[in-house]
């Protein structure tokens, strides 16, 4: 792919984004603020993403090794 093409399309959907938030029509200090909050609630979203899906995986590889370790010990367990 050309480059130019690329940053073309970029382009393109930044002022699809300018349209569909009407952000084209703010003054250039309000624009900084809409678009620091959308990036710190974008940064969050991610940072909590990361941590939430390492965690989830975690636990499930601890109960997969558990399940797998040794069948006669979780069967006693699960009666228990």
């Amino acid at each position: 792919m050309d480059v130019r093409s690329i940053l073309s399309y970029l382009y393109w959907l930044f002022c699809q984004f300018e349209l569909i938030t009407c952000s084209y029509l703010m003054e250039p200090w309000e624009k900084l603020l809409f678009y620091s909050f959308n990036l710190a609630m974008l940064g969050l979203l991610l940072y909590t993403t990361y941590v939430c899906v390492a965690f989830h995986a975690s636990s499930a590889f601890q109960l997969l090794c558990s399940c797998l370790g040794n069948p006669q010990q979780n069967a006693l367990a699960v009666v228990k």
